[in-house]
């Protein structure tokens, strides 16, 4: 907007006759203040002075045609960090916004891990703010939040979609929309663990894909000393404590078929299995296959060395694919494979189901269009698009046949079957304790200041404490 500047510009102002609007005749029309907005004005233009004439032209504003979204619905998503690719999200938002008129959609982002961004919304959801509408959240906190009653229920928006909506989305991703009995949320992206590997370096060996830690611990230490390079490891995990941390020590107990908890709830730690588990990565340490760093690897860390090719096998989730051949200072592009992740003797493979979902807040003051808004995003096209844009693993099924996305990204094909087996994480309201508890203790064993046996009583300890 022009400011006011000329002779012909004058200030209406009805505010001392107990009318809350203001507005300026400039010589180039005429603009009305509302809602903290300058607004330019369609209407007939009329200035009175007076009471009754401030009241009769708070009508005639209230009626006549403006070209201010007067009436325009401002929502605000909380869309995740760097990693969840709010570039994307926002050019798929403007193209809402061009066929919803009146409608603004602004996008906040936040730290770049899990945690951070669970305890920045924790803070704020727990005071009750109603600054964010719709939130993209990690599938491992629907619980928490629904518990908290800071999600809004769903069911009574989608109605009679509810069934056929959620019936397109993988059977995983259905679990995890509900929450204390209700549709808290939509699934936007999914992923899963995977062994990544060096397919370069296993063909120039002779060696085939892993299928267990210690096969895996073998050919590592064939491929490393083959290559005789100071700056190449076996593998590496997240090991700091982190949540991906809590995946790390979940693949070795789930790979004995055992469960964190009970159908109720309640610890069912095996202490046995949980020892042996982290017996396996420490064993790994010591043997030099895991860096000596690991305790401080971050999912970030892995990533850059695996496409660094710095490492011949790797533990990560499904975008670290598009890293590896999309990057620009990536040195293995086409020298990738994946593979499901390998088991202990004798054991299952198993794999951590990861992603983001959208929920609306209860405390957001557009309800309704949030929920539309949501909708639109989680609904085949535009996941489509999202998946075309930054390789990420879809959410529906059908996508994984889609010829578009198998033309770009041929890798959903073996990626596809590991995505359905992923299991998720211990469900209760009380994840982030939870949590906190495994991947300290976890890093801890992990960089020595622990030995396992003492790391699984700081886990049995703490969880019960956590869980009573």
């Amino acid at each position: 907007m022009r400011i006011p500047t000329s002779q012909t510009d004058s200030l209406f102002d009805t505010r001392s006759s107990g009318v809350v609007c203001f507005g300026w005749a400039l010589s180039d029309g005429f603009w009305l203040r509302l809602a903290g907005r300058w607004c330019p004005f369609d209407g007939i233009v009329l200035i009175y002075r007076g009471l009754a004439a401030a009241l009769a032209l708070g009508s005639l504003f209230i009626s006549a045609p403006s070209r201010c979204a007067a009436s325009e619905t401002v929502l605000t998503v909380f869309a995740g960090g760097p990693g969840q690719r709010p570039d994307v999200l926002r050019k798929i938002l403007d193209l809402y916004q061009r066929v919803h008129p009146g409608l603004v959609v602004h996008v906040n982002t936040g730290a770049s891990t899990s945690e951070a961004q669970r305890q920045y919304l924790s803070t704020l959801l727990s005071a009750g703010d109603d600054t964010y509408d719709a939130l993209l959240i990690d599938v491992v906190n629907p619980a928490e939040y629904a518990a908290a009653g800071w999600l809004e229920p769903l069911d009574a928006y989608l109605g009679a979609d509810a069934a056929p909506t959620l019936d397109a989305y993988l059977p995983v991703e259905r679990e995890i929309t509900r929450a204390g009995g209700h549709i808290v949320g939509l699934p936007w992206v999914t992923d899963a663990q995977f062994l990544y590997y060096r397919s370069d370096l296993l063909a120039k060996y002779g060696l085939n894909v892993p299928e267990t830690w210690s096969a895996l611990a073998e050919e590592a230490k064939v491929i490393v000393e083959g290559e005789k390079d100071t700056s190449l490891y076996g593998l590496s995990i997240q090991g700091a404590p982190i949540e991906g941390t809590v995946c790390t020590f979940l693949l070795p107990y789930w790979s004995r078929g055992r469960e964190f908890l009970d159908q109720d709830g309640h610890l069912a730690l095996d202490r046995a299995v949980a020892t042996d588990g982290l017996k396996l990565w420490r064993d790994l340490l010591d043997r030099g296959i895991l860096r000596k760093d690991t305790a401080e690897t971050k999912t970030g860390d892995t990533t850059n060395e695996f496409k660094a090719g710095n490492v011949a096998f790797a533990v990560n989730w499904g975008f670290a694919w598009g890293v590896s051949q999309f990057a620009p200072d990536s040195v293995v592009k086409g020298r990738v494979g994946i593979a499901r992740m390998p088991s202990v003797t004798a054991g299952q493979h198993v794999s951590a189901v990861g992603g983001w979902l959208w929920a609306v807040s209860a405390f957001s003051r557009h309800k309704p269009e949030a929920v539309s808004l949501i909708r639109y995003l989680t609904s085949r096209p535009q996941l489509k698009v999202l998946d075309l844009e930054t390789a990420q693993l879809p959410t529906r099924g059908d996508l994984y046949a889609d010829p578009d996305l198998l033309a770009r990204f041929p890798w959903l094909r073996d990626a596809y079957p590991i995505v359905l087996a992923a299991k998720r994480r211990p469900v209760t309201a009380r994840y982030s304790e939870l949590s906190d508890v495994v991947r300290v203790a976890t890093s801890s064993v992990l960089g020595g200041s622990l030995s396992p046996e003492q790391g699984v009583d700081e886990i049995e300890n703490g969880l019960r404490r956590v869980l009573r």
